[in-house]
């Protein structure tokens, strides 16, 4: 084991334990015990197989948003608009969800659809990398007003064309069961879309270290004017990433659309890109890091609810403690790098006095 991956591996846990232990501590404000609490959280996880299959439920999403970040990120780029991209690929998967069903077979109709919401998350992203290539343009700030952008699309369509037949909620009308993603432990609501976002995290990985592609990608992150004398066209990376990256986190709504809420509702699910955020900074942008850690956001979330029907305890509380743990990774980016500073002067010291 490399001490810089000792060194990620032990500062995360420890971020993950101080995160807990603080907003533990923050629960005594609302007379509540910390340790009563907490044994609550995790005990519940494990009470029967369906609280255990939501856990992955809830982590498919996250993945997807996650690896939106992280996949940008290893390009020195920052996607910050996988929520809209998200609320895009949910749009694009309803409905063409509503076209297909009973049009064509159940099947057929969902490779189609996920094709479809890959290829709209995508030129979405890739409008984004194309503006940063041509114009320079802030990267950071496109994607971060893309997402209002995509956030009003949705409002529009579902006040629209897409409006439930009634026309009275800003909501679709519930999708046929043959367009549902299968579920693939019985009783449960954990279907394929699960095995797909694993997938799609080995898939990257092997992109990013195992194609000429991902040399390219990773070269332009770690120093974009050497890559560019070295031949590697910055601008088409930055394109190919974005597009990559908006098709995963839309890839993340056509997964909730079409294996859990079966239909869209307004402003379903809005933290999903900012804890993708969260799990890729904790995973240190790594795609199989990011599996790890959606499943423990996952495990958090799916706890934390149960903690509140139980314990009384408002379920923000479940945010507050996300947002601490997201606080102890980073400043832990500051330990690493402490620690690799003075295992340097160690070794130039070592060597000197050879």
């Amino acid at each position: 084991m490399s001490s810089k991956f000792r060194d990620l591996l032990v500062t995360n846990i420890l971020a993950v334990v101080a995160g807990l232990v603080v907003s533990g501590l923050l629960l005594l404000f609302l007379g509540k015990n910390p340790l009563e609490a907490m044994g609550t959280l995790f005990g519940s996880l494990f009470r029967d197989g369906y609280t255990v299959a939501d856990i992955f439920v809830k982590a498919t999403p996250l993945m997807f948003t996650a690896l939106a970040f992280g996949f940008t990120f290893k390009a020195n780029l920052f996607n910050i608009g996988a929520q809209g991209q998200f609320y895009l690929g949910a749009v694009t998967a309803v409905g063409f969800s509503l076209l297909l069903e009973g049009r064509l077979p159940g099947g057929l109709a969902l490779v189609l659809i996920a094709a479809l919401t890959i290829l709209a998350g995508g030129l979405w992203g890739g409008m984004i990398g194309w503006l940063k290539a041509r114009f320079n343009a802030n990267e950071f700030l496109v994607s971060m007003m893309s997402t209002y952008v995509a956030l009003n699309i949705m409002n529009y369509a579902l006040r629209t064309f897409l409006m439930e037949t009634k026309g009275e909620y800003p909501q679709t009308n519930p999708l046929d069961t043959s367009v549902w993603l299968p579920i693939f432990i019985p009783r449960t609501r954990l279907h394929i879309g699960f095995i797909l976002a694993v997938l799609a995290c080995v898939g990257i990985w092997v992109l990013l270290y195992k194609t000429p592609f991902g040399f390219r990608l990773r070269a332009v992150g770690n120093n974009k004017d050497a890559a560019e004398m070295a031949g590697i066209s910055s601008k088409q990376v930055y394109v190919a990433a974005f597009f990559i990256s908006g098709a995963l986190a839309a890839l993340g709504g056509f997964s909730e659309v079409n294996g859990v809420q079966h239909m869209l509702v307004q402003n379903f699910n809005p933290g999903v890109g900012s804890a993708g955020i969260g799990i890729a900074i904790l995973a240190n942008g790594d795609p199989i890091g990011i599996i790890f850690a959606s499943i423990l956001f996952g495990a958090l979330q799916v706890g934390g609810n149960i903690m509140g029907q139980l314990s009384g305890i408002p379920s923000s509380i479940i945010d507050l403690m996300l947002g601490f743990v997201m606080v102890f990774v980073i400043l832990s980016y500051y330990v690493r790098e402490v620690w690799e500073d003075r295992r340097e002067k160690a070794r130039l010291k070592k060597a000197v006095n050879l």
